[in-house]
Order: C-alpha cells, then structure tokens, then sequence
C-alpha cells in the first residue's frame, strides 16, 4: 500500500509531501491545478520513462519518491535480488536531471527502469482517463482481452512460434524460387573452403607465427646481448656486483657510530641483490634462446603461405581463422537452403505448432470473453444503463503475430436493443461507464493492493457519479483506491480527500497539495457544486453528501459480478 510520495521541483511542483491511508481517497481541484501530475510522478516511479520536461524550469533536477507498505511476494523479490530495506516496507526513489538524464533507487540501492516496472505491477495498478479510448480500436480490444484474462504468455508462445514458422517459409520460398542464385552462390563458398582448406587457419597463429619468427631471426644477436649484459652484472671481474660489494663492507661499521645511515645501506645491500638475479634471468635466456635455421625456415614458408592466401581472398591475415569458420556456416546454411525435402517438413512442422498455439489462445481467449462479457454486463446495469449489456464476436483472420482473432466490442444501450459495434453506437458517457465497468472488475480480481482511477467518471454524472463514488468506496474497503475527479458526487464518497490548487511564489506558479479536514471538505465539496459562489444551501447540500457516503460503508463490500462468484465457488 502506499503510504507516502514526496515532490521536489517536479513539474510546477516545488515541494510536496502526501501521506495516504487506507481507503478510498480523492485528488479534487480546478482544472489544470496538477491532479495528474501526482499519478504522472507515481508513474515515473513504476519505471516510466523521463524526460528532462519533468524538471520544474529553472531547476537542476526533480526528486521523486514513494513509501509503500509492501507484502512477503514483494519483500521475497527484493531479497532474489539484494534490494531488502526496513521489513514490510519499500523505498522508491527516482532522481531526474535538467538534461534528462535519471537514475533510480531501491530502498537506498542502485536499481533499473525495468526493476522499477516490475515492482509497479506488485504495487499499483493505474486506470487512465484514456484508456477507454483503447476500447474503439480493434486490437486494442484484443490487448484488453489477453490482459483481463492473463494471457501474456500464451500471446508470447503464439508470436515466437509465428516468427518460426514465417522465418521457415520464407527460406523454403527463396530456395524454390532462387535456386540458381543459390547453386552459384554455394559454389563461391565451396571454392574459398577449398582453397583454404590446405591451411587449415587456427585462431591467433599469425600473431604466434610472427612473434617465433621474430625471436629466432634474431637469435645470435639475443644471445649476444644477454650473455654480455649477464657477465656485465655479476660474472665479470669489474661486474657492479663485484664493485658494489666493497662500497657496502666500507659503509656497514659507519652504521654503528651514525645510525642514520643504515637507509642507504639497506639500498645499496637490495640493489647488489637485484642485479645478481637479473644477471641470472639473463644467463638463463642466454642458453635457452636455440638457433635453429630449420625451424625458422619453416615459419618464413608458413607466414608467406597465409599472406598469399589473404591477399588471394582480400582479408587481412589473421581474419583468415575467422573467414575459414564463416565459409563453413555459410556452406551449411546453402545446403539446408538448397534442400527442399528437408525443408518443407520443417515448415509444415512450423506451421502446425503455430495453429495449435493459436488455437489455443483463441479458445482461452473466448472463455476470458465470456466472463468479460457477463461481468461489465452486470457492472453497467449499476451505472445508469438499465438493460444494457456487452457481447464480445470473434471473426477469424489471417494469421499474425497475434494471432488468428479478430475481437469485436459489441454494447446493447439499453434492454431489446441489438448489440452493435462499440465505435458505432457508444456516447462518451457509455463508453465511460463501459470502461469504468471493465476497470472495476479487473481490480476485483487484480491482487494488486492499491488501485489509481485517473477521471474514469468523465462524461457522467447525477445519480450515475454518486454510484460510481458507492463502488470506489466499496472497493475501498478491501484495497487501497485513489482517484482524480471533478464529480463532488464521487468525491462525498472518499474515506481522505486532497485539494490541488496553484498558487503564486513571487514570480514563480507551483502547485500544492493539501489533506483536507471535515469542514475542508465541506468547503471543498461546496465549491465543486455551486462553482465560485459557495451558499449555504450548497454547504447543506456538500455536508448531506458526506454523511450519506458514511452511512454507505453499513452496505458491506462491492458485490461481486456473476463471473466472479463463479470462480470463487470453483476455488473451494
């Protein structure tokens, strides 16, 4: 549940601190005060990405985080991934540059964007004000569908086996309309293997090549050199390890009448040490270094060898292991090409697991429809449509991606009406209630413990916003509810409100946020019924509201749809 959310220059927000409770609470305020911005840092928080536009104007960065009260699944992802906090609780922090540039935090650790969302689907589940747009869009009533039942893995498996299956036709078609491009390019291929094949590359000889041949043409003068430094250190009679020697004797019984020179002794003593083994590494090289013409003549052939070839194939040589391990794929990948009995299995074999993949999902598809259908069916009657009801048609399609389903949203208005296309016949207040109807029944069987309604009551009103305010109270009652709205019928409802207004800081315009007691909220409440001028019947009317909304909580929790009881039946 969250509990906290704190602001810092974020938008036209300068500093904000909201503490939230349990229940059902509401953002009111003028239009354009900054009711969304709260829900747009919220979801920044969740992983959204941020822009340097988030960024109050004339400030270096915004500064973002959220408390929430969290339970064991979300404190054992934590934990899978080091991120643990105080037990029960979660600190997000997200921190937004003027540049654009943002980094997140996990309870004081360094974490991700994809971290973040995937806490967001533990935590908050956000209702937009225009996700009932989505709902005139073929595929985005199809999204709608596989998100209410749950069916992003099957979607997943349908779209992988799709890409197969396409991947294969379309290497079966080439082969069998360009089969003459194919022999001539395989026979390319099977001449540079050919050529090569008398080398047989390795991986890092030409540089090993190089560095022996190197070393051995220059052998007599390595071990000319080693040897006379070797006897320079340490074997000669005037090497600096015999000349050293004496200097050391003479300086030793000093250090007994000043002890301050025991540094310069201690250097000289290591210094004599160092040279007798450096001339010792050196006589070691001296007598392993081998003159060896033979062995130096092999390499020289085998160095031109691979330069010939490599300038034969135009690449550089030591891409010739690399170019030999390419020719080979290459050949491979012809050949599976060029046969077509092998090949048309494969991809009958590819088609076949897309059908069944998508007969699949279309069938659970339809068992999510129905239950779709039956429960927003049973939401609307609650909210002003009397007799109305939601039918859901499949059609088939080619297939894609997504499948072989074409799903149509098809409404009823109202009792004996023939259901037509939602796009056709819906109104903006249908549509609205309609989503709205969809929202409250995915939160019912949504675990997720806090639930965001940004102006799902837009375009209704009267008797239909104070039902609207009844289900989000009742849901209130099981799971944390917050909405934005302009509708006092539904703000009466709210167990917390808040009031957003803009104000003016010298020469600056920023937003506040202030938790509203009860004669606030009558004020509050007033003012969204009669507009400027508050009366006294309009602070009758708000105060009537809110003891109205009290005595709905005696009604107990929001009934379930018919669907839902269902599956709580089937679960026991």
């Amino acid at each position: 549940m969250l509990q906290r959310l704190r602001l810092r220059e974020f938008v036209i927000v300068d500093e904000a601190e909201i503490a939230f409770d349990p229940g059902f609470s509401v953002l009111t305020g003028e239009t354009g005060a900054g009711k969304s911005i709260l829900l747009d840092a919220l979801s920044l928080l969740m992983g959204s990405r941020a822009e340097a536009s988030v960024v109050r104007e004339g400030a270096a960065r915004a500064d973002l985080s959220a408390e929430f009260a969290i339970d064991a699944d979300v404190e054992h992802w934590l934990a899978e991934r080091d991120l643990t906090g105080d037990p029960g609780q979660l600190l997000l922090r997200r921190v937004i540059d003027a540049d654009g540039r943002s980094r997140a935090l996990i309870n004081g650790h360094p974490g991700t964007a994809t971290q973040l969302r995937e806490l967001g689907d533990r935590l908050i589940d956000i209702h937009g004000q225009h996700a009932a747009q989505s709902m005139l869009r073929a595929d985005g009533q199809r999204e709608l569908i596989d998100a209410f039942g749950g069916l992003s893995a099957r979607v997943r498996e349908v779209g992988e086996a799709y890409r197969a299956w396409r991947e294969g036709k379309t290497a079966l078609d080439r082969a069998e309309s360009d089969d003459r491009e194919l022999a001539l390019e395989r026979e390319r291929v099977e001449w540079r293997l050919q050529e090569l094949a008398p080398l047989k590359p390795v991986e890092g000889e030409w540089e090993e090549l190089n560095a022996e041949q190197k070393r051995l043409s220059h052998a007599a003068a390595l071990i000319e050199g080693t040897a006379g430094a070797a006897a320079a250190l340490d074997e000669d009679e005037a090497s600096l390890s015999s000349r050293l020697h004496p200097l050391i004797q003479k300086l030793v019984p000093l250090v007994n009448v000043d002890a301050s020179l025991q540094g310069a002794v201690d250097l000289l003593q290591g210094a004599q040490i160092q040279i007798q083994e450096a001339a010792s590494a050196l006589a070691d090289y001296a007598q392993r270094v081998d003159l060896d013409p033979s062995r130096l003549a092999a390499l020289d052939e085998r160095i031109g060898a691979l330069f010939s070839m490599a300038r034969k194939l135009r690449v550089a040589p030591d891409e010739l292991p690399g170019e030999w391990q390419s020719l080979q794929t290459q050949l491979a990948r012809l050949n599976e090409a060029a046969d077509l009995d092998a090949l048309r299995p494969r991809v009958e074999a590819a088609r076949r697991a897309y059908d069944a993949a998508a007969h699949r999902l279309s069938a659970e598809r339809r068992e999510v429809a129905a239950r779709l259908a039956e429960g927003v069916s049973h939401n609307i009657q609650q909210l002003g449509m009397r007799g109305g009801r939601l039918d859901v048609a499949f059609d088939g399609i080619a297939p894609s991606a997504g499948g072989v389903d074409r799903i149509e949203f098809r409404v009823a208005g109202h009792a004996g009406a023939t259901p037509r296309a939602l796009a056709k016949v819906a109104s903006g207040g249908e549509l609205s209630r309609i989503g709205l109807a969809i929202s409250v029944l995915a939160a019912q069987n949504t675990p997720v413990p806090t639930l965001i309604f940004d102006e799902a009551d837009a375009g209704v009103g009267g008797a239909v916003a104070e039902v609207i305010g009844a289900l989000m109270r009742q849901l209130g009652q099981t799971r944390q509810v917050l909405c934005v709205t302009h509708l006092p019928q539904v703000a009466a409802q709210a167990h917390q409100q808040f009031a957003v207004s803009k104000a003016q800081r010298g020469d600056k315009t920023v937003s506040e946020v202030l938790p509203l007691d009860r004669a606030e909220r009558v004020e509050e409440i007033a003012r969204m019924l009669g507009g400027m001028e508050i009366t006294d019947t309009t602070r009758r009317h708000a105060r009537e509201m809110l003891a109205g909304a009290s005595a709905t909580d005696a009604t107990g929790p929001l009934p379930a749809s018919p669907s839902a009881k269902r599956r709580k039946t089937a679960t026991k």
